[in-house]
């Protein structure tokens, strides 16, 4: 199976379009939240749609700049994977949309305890999958791919002890558009696919091992 993961479009479809058309093969795209800034329901079902267009499953959160209205028209259009779990193949994908409380008091923002509980059940629903890929929106905290230009880890805790406690093969993440790479918790890997807004994502390939790189077209 391979993948192409993005975060932090922003609107951006244009450029995520580019990304698709350069890459030309893949079997899913993963949208790991901040589809929009601020956008509006209708906005985010035609980027959705634009995106399936090219004629492969689409799984998605929100981030902390979709609205709880995004948030329930990606349950609604059948793509998300907050507090839920999809099996394709060997591969089970479950995530958590929204992000931790912080000063900026975005538009969609939970608690640390919030984003646990949205891990877990989605964790219950992959089970039995051979391969478990965690897509929160939010990075772990203290790593290096939480870390912002200020020097501050801006990252949920929530998010890494969840990655320390259960060991998800592989877990995407955006959110802070700086910290873009891949680093690792309890010997598992984690990646910050970048703002796809300026040409960033990553591509994962699952097979008989699961490979991770960064990429960009910028």
């Amino acid at each position: 199976m391979r993948v192409i993961a993005l975060s932090d479009l922003h609107g951006s479809i244009e450029m995520v379009e580019q990304i698709l058309f350069s890459e030309r093969y893949f079997d899913l795209v993963i949208l790991a939240g901040d589809i929009t800034t601020a956008g509006t329901p209708p906005q985010l079902e035609k980027a959705i749609r634009r995106v399936e267009a090219f004629g492969k499953p689409v799984l998605a959160v929100a981030g902390n700049m979709d609205s709880l209205a995004l948030e329930r028209k990606l349950e609604q259009l059948g793509v998300s994977i907050d507090s839920r779990g999809v099996i394709i193949g060997e591969v089970g994908f479950f995530g958590v949309s929204a992000a931790p409380a912080s000063p900026l008091r975005t538009l969609n923002e939970i608690s640390e305890r919030e984003i646990m509980e949205r891990a877990e059940a989605g964790w219950k629903d992959v089970a039995g999958a051979h391969w478990k890929i965690f897509v929160p929106h939010a990075a772990p905290r203290d790593t290096a791919i939480d870390l912002t230009h200020s020097g501050i880890h801006a990252g949920s805790t929530a998010v890494r002890d969840f990655i320390r406690k259960w060991k998800p093969d592989a877990t995407i993440c955006g959110h802070i558009h700086e910290a873009r790479g891949i680093d690792k918790i309890a010997g598992m890997p984690v990646v910050n696919c970048g703002p796809a807004g300026k040409g960033y994502y990553v591509v994962m390939t699952i097979g008989e091992i699961l490979e991770l790189e960064n990429r960009s077209i910028a």
